[in-house]
């Protein structure tokens, strides 16, 4: 590493975890934040385990106090009651969920933001935000579709079209996506006032079809399944398609899966590619879906609610090749982009494409204003565009991308660690920085080989068991964490299986922690419960 990327390293981390000097402006909001509840976050949270049914019994009360209460008698409650129960997203050794540390200028800001309280939903109630919330989208505009300056001079203020839309998450995207694309495939055309007027009878009349279809990879989030119900379309006609050896998109299964769409006259409204599924961070062929999105003639969505950040990355942009050709493109900032929960977008590469889903109200908005509202599935809504601003701005480009290569890199390091050691197995290499593991101790390995399908359908359950009570046992200690998932494994004939899955976002997590991980899950491994599942496992194989 050179002298420059080093000391951007260093001043990375730092943002993490040094807060700038108290008598600074943006210093004095964090130290009357960072005293109180950003160092008992570090030092108290989960203190003492308790089980959710004993936390539940804090907050049974249904009735509304009757008298008021000194604000001191709340924050000591919600200290011991609420914080010293919460989980530690931000503990480097947290490594399961799609959850990180936040640069610490986070909490400073959050608080300017509650305190303004601007409403995006009109530009009467946030004259500066509007302007900034567009800004934010044209900047994530330009990261995917890298449009040349004179498109953003015409197209980010102006006040008939918007380049996307802010939402509070990649599931307020992706429907809002889908809800454009449905609504520009049923416009008013003709006798046809549009599916917006008229419903969707009138609408699958007007198509001389017998329904709409959303194509996918069975990786999809689950968020799509609620978009589908929601505009009406069917989960029965959300089709998930089957997957390769590398959890991509298989390709001859998406064509045999239209094929059987056009038997039943049933009309693809979306294909959508998935950039970083939620499960094991892998990347859809985004390329030949544009191909053949292009081909069958419906809108190209992209979901890249976890991997869109990759594109900051010059050495693994490649990854996410085609990306630039989908109509609408999914990227959540509250993930990978290091911003508190709360805040999400979907851009739309036609800046048109938002007129689709346009409504007005006399009495807040108004043709003609630059009322972000207008193109939104949510009315009221906080100004989190301040705090993606503030990324932007302080982290930039080249820090998003060290952030971004080090995530991967740390990916393939943890991969590396599992491999070598002999009583895990990985079950998905990361292709950015989610993977998938299981515990299988060696000499079992060694005799799996030998082992018939009955044998192996009998062991493949007790090892899930494992995998479910090591999880369980990790996540109540409260040390380190990973989550679970259950996936169809090519290395077992397409069994479904449990496995272990880790996410690798957070800047702060070590070598030394990946490998401390490995080894409370070892040790979990030989208490007596768990011992147990390991000697059926030796009378099968016996």
């Amino acid at each position: 590493m050179t002298e420059t990327a080093l000391a951007n390293l260093q001043n990375l981390y730092r943002i993490f975890t040094i807060p700038e000097a108290p008598d600074s402006t943006l210093g004095a909001v964090d130290h009357a934040i960072s005293e109180n509840v950003a160092d008992f976050l570090q030092k108290h949270i989960v203190a003492l385990e308790r089980s959710l049914e004993d936390i539940e019994k804090d907050f049974a009360a249904s009735k509304i106090p009757e008298e008021p209460s000194f604000v001191s008698d709340y924050a000591e409650f919600v200290k011991q009651k609420l914080v010293a129960q919460s989980v530690h997203t931000a503990a480097p050794g947290f490594i399961g969920h799609m959850t990180s540390a936040l640069p610490y200028f986070m909490l400073p800001l959050s608080r300017i933001m509650t305190a303004l309280n601007q409403n995006l939903v009109k530009v009467e109630t946030s004259k500066a935000f509007t302007p900034m919330e567009r800004q934010v989208l044209a900047m994530l505009h330009h990261l995917i579709y890298r449009q040349d300056d004179s498109f953003y001079q015409q197209w980010i203020h102006d006040s008939q079209h918007a380049l996307g839309a802010f939402c509070s998450g990649g599931t307020i995207a992706n429907t809002t996506a889908l809800w454009a694309a449905r609504n520009q495939l049923c416009g008013p055309d003709g006798d046809f006032a549009g599916i917006a007027k008229e419903g969707l009878f009138k609408a699958l009349q007007y198509l001389n079809c017998n329904g709409l279809a959303i194509l996918v990879s069975r990786r999809a989030h689950y968020s799509l399944g609620k978009a589908v119900d929601l505009l009406g379309i069917g989960r029965d006609n959300l089709i998930l398609v089957d997957t390769d050896d590398h959890s991509r998109i298989d390709m001859a299964a998406l064509r045999v899966e239209y094929k059987k769409l056009c038997e039943r006259n049933i009309r693809p409204l979306a294909l959508i590619g998935i950039a970083g599924t939620t499960e094991t961070g892998h990347v859809d062929p985004l390329d030949d879906l544009a191909d053949f999105a292009e081909e069958i003639g419906c809108h190209f969505h992209v979901d890249a609610a976890w991997g869109g950040p990759t594109l900051f990355s010059a050495t693994h942009r490649h990854l996410l090749k085609g990306i630039e050709r989908a109509d609408s493109v999914t990227i959540d900032a509250h993930k990978q982009l290091y911003a508190p929960m709360g805040a999400g977008m979907v851009l739309f590469k036609d800046p048109h494409a938002l007129t689709a889903i346009e409504h007005h109200a006399n009495y807040i908005l108004r043709h003609g204003s630059k009322d972000l509202g207008s193109h939104t599935l949510e009315g009221s809504r906080p100004g989190m565009a301040m705090l993606v601003h503030a990324g932007l701005s302080i982290i930039g480009r080249k820090g998003y991308e060290l952030l971004i290569d080090l995530g991967i890199a740390k990916a393939r390091k943890f991969a590396e660690l599992i491999k070598a050691h002999p009583n895990f197995e990985l079950m998905t290499a990361p292709e950015l920085n989610i993977l998938t593991y299981r515990y299988n101790p060696a000499w079992l390995q060694k005799e799996m080989g030998q082992l018939n399908q009955q044998q192996l359908q009998k062991i493949n359950p007790l090892l899930d068991l494992i995998t479910q009570e090591v999880q369980k046992r990790q996540r109540e200690a409260g040390k380190t964490f990973v989550s679970r998932t259950r996936l169809r494994s090519s290395l077992y004939h397409g069994e479904q299986i449990s496995v272990f899955r880790s996410v690798l976002a957070n800047p702060l997590t070590t070598e030394e922690i990946l490998a401390a991980v490995l080894e409370e899950q070892c040790a979990i491994v030989k208490q007596t419960e768990v011992q147990n599942y390991i000697e059926d496992i030796k009378q099968i194989v016996a």
